[in-house]
């Protein structure tokens, strides 16, 4: 095995001595910046704010049976209209003779029409509500409105007859429509709001229930109004978990 001269250090045979001095190393180009994200454009932004099919089939579905239903009632025969009417009452008689087909019923129809104040709270309340936690949820919140409110205005007016301080008539009138439904969601909504927009929007609302019910032109559907937001108030521990839920879902699959 070959040395090299005057060390001990061994070579390979053959081979020669490895230099150690190093190369020149060629200097390092700038970083190239990435490219800047376009712009989302308004257009784009806009439809992400519209209910589609896909983030909103409760509101949207149910949107379009209202919207079969309100135009039959505005076309059809009036003296037709009125007969459905009073067939899809949650009055007295009815709740006591088929309480589950009238509480069905009288949320297909819209009381005052598509141009009501309550149709445009349906397409600005519901569909709001469903993105944060979900159709059938929505869907449990509308109809817990609806139904409990429909029977604490109800059941009282069936006392009162049977204890003889209304007359029997009471016990047959028109009540119908989305407004007891539409008031708990928007209440249910209140509690997944920041704490400004949440107590604007009760106090605007509530202020108007109040005013309506101040001027005591149907107190049994005013006092209803005001149960269901009520109702719908009473849902934020379960709104804002399920609201919890559902962004945690939404992270597991993205």
């Amino acid at each position: 095995m070959l040395t090299a001269p005057g060390t001990a250090t061994p070579l390979l045979d053959g081979m020669p001595r490895q230099r150690t001095v190093p190369f020149p190393v060629a200097p390092s180009a700038p970083p190239v910046p990435a490219p800047a994200a376009p712009a989302a454009r308004p257009g784009v932004r806009a439809q992400g704010l519209l209910p589609t099919l896909t983030d909103t089939p409760f509101t949207l579905g149910y949107a379009a049976v209202l919207v079969v239903t309100s135009l039959f009632a505005q076309y059809a025969d009036p003296s037709l209209v009125h007969t459905l009417y009073q067939e899809s009452s949650t009055d007295v008689a009815h709740l006591v003779s088929s309480p589950a087909l009238v509480l069905v019923a009288s949320a297909l129809w819209i009381a005052g029409g598509l141009t009501s104040s309550y149709a445009l709270l349906f397409l600005l309340v519901l569909p709001t509500l469903e993105r944060r936690i979900g159709g059938p949820r929505t869907a449990v919140v509308f109809l817990l409105g609806h139904v409990l409110a429909t029977l604490a205005t109800e059941v009282p007016v069936g006392l009162a007859v049977m204890v003889g301080h209304l007359p029997d008539s009471s016990l047959h009138r028109l009540d119908y429509g989305i407004s007891f439904g539409v008031a708990a969601s928007l209440g249910a909504l209140a509690g997944l709001l920041p704490p400004w927009a949440r107590w604007t929007v009760l106090t605007v609302f509530g202020g108007i229930l109040l005013d309506d019910l101040a001027q005591f032109t149907d107190p049994l559907s005013n006092w209803g109004h005001l149960l269901s937001l009520a109702i719908g108030m009473g849902t934020w521990p379960w709104v804002r978990r399920w609201q919890w839920t559902g962004r945690q879902d939404a992270r597991a699959h993205g």
